[in-house]
């Protein structure tokens, strides 16, 4: 039977019989709860109870922070649950950026479920570089507390990595995307939204993405103080594809790098209607984006056959 620290320091055996939520940076919310009863085969001391999934360390702890993993390959021990989703590709992880949230291995969990091989790194204990040079199927950037500029490589990634490897914010993640493409990051004019929920709207024109499948309007758990400015919002680069009923952006797309996407809602929480068919919908993404890659490598070679 595994046995496995929390944050909080207390040791627990077996299968968790109720759902637990560490807190980071000062930011929690109930809602974010996981489904009840996983099985317990470890957590993770950098942030939230890791439940359901295998861990191994495969960094060295960081200096500063000695008290917490560096980083984490993590393999799911859980069956394919979501239909159209393909098995977990042995050969390349999903990487998750944590930016110290409270939230991120909730987001990993439902990646594990799904039958992801996952990396999760702290957004400071690895490079753009080192990212590139792991050639991941795609890279899902966690909420986290601050502003996008509190979130260490992070928009860094969305720059020079969006182009190229599919990319899914959620939060601060969709924030960074805001604001790497040029719009500004400010104060929500309905004041902080924290664990609240709301009717989220959704138009993906035609085109599967995040949102594909899920009922117009759904409700979504919101957590979060700051929003995409509206009148700054990057629309020569990004387009909204959901959003609140007072017109709040809660979901984007970038318009030459479909790829590129985000919401600003928690699909994580128990609140959020269809959260882990969102994150299925990241994971197809990512098999739409292989399969054309692999047609555009074929007729590359018919070309110069």
């Amino acid at each position: 039977m595994a046995t496995a620290a929390l944050a909080s320091g207390v040791c627990v055996e077996g299968t968790l019989a109720s759902n637990l939520h560490a807190t980071a940076g000062g930011n929690s919310c109930i809602a974010s709860q996981l489904r009840p009863q996983p099985s317990f085969l470890g957590v993770s001391r950098a942030s939230s109870p890791f439940l359901g999934l295998r861990v191994r360390q495969s960094r060295a702890a960081s200096s500063r922070r000695s008290e917490t993993c560096s980083a984490l390959r993590v393999e799911s021990s859980a069956v394919d649950v979501n239909e159209g989703v393909e098995e977990a590709k042995e050969e390349r992880s999903v990487i998750v950026i944590d930016n110290y949230d409270s939230f991120t291995y909730n987001l990993v969990q439902y990646l594990g479920d799904l039958g992801c091989k996952i990396e999760v790194y702290r957004n400071d204990e690895i490079t753009v570089d080192e990212l590139r040079a792991k050639k991941p199927r795609g890279i899902l950037i966690s909420p986290g507390p601050g502003a996008p500029q509190d979130s260490g490589i992070s928009l860094q990634v969305v720059r020079e990595l969006g182009p190229t490897i599919p990319l899914f914010g959620v939060c601060m993640g969709l924030q960074c995307m805001g604001e790497a493409f040029g719009g500004k990051i400010v104060r929500a004019p309905n004041g902080v939204m924290h664990g609240k929920s709301s009717p989220v709207f959704h138009d993906e024109k035609g085109e599967p993405g995040l949102l594909d499948g899920l009922p117009s309007p759904f409700t979504a758990c919101r957590y979060h103080s700051l929003v995409i400015e509206q009148e700054t919002f990057p629309a020569d680069q990004l387009e909204v594809t959901a959003w609140t009923e007072d017109g709040l952006v809660m979901g984007v797309r970038h318009r030459v790098y479909k790829h590129i996407q985000g919401v600003q809602f928690h699909p994580e929480s128990i609140i959020t209607q269809n959260g882990m068919q969102i994150v299925g919908n990241f994971l197809k993404m990512l098999d739409r984006k292989e399969a054309a890659d692999q047609e555009g490598t074929e007729a590359k070679v018919l070309e110069t056959a």
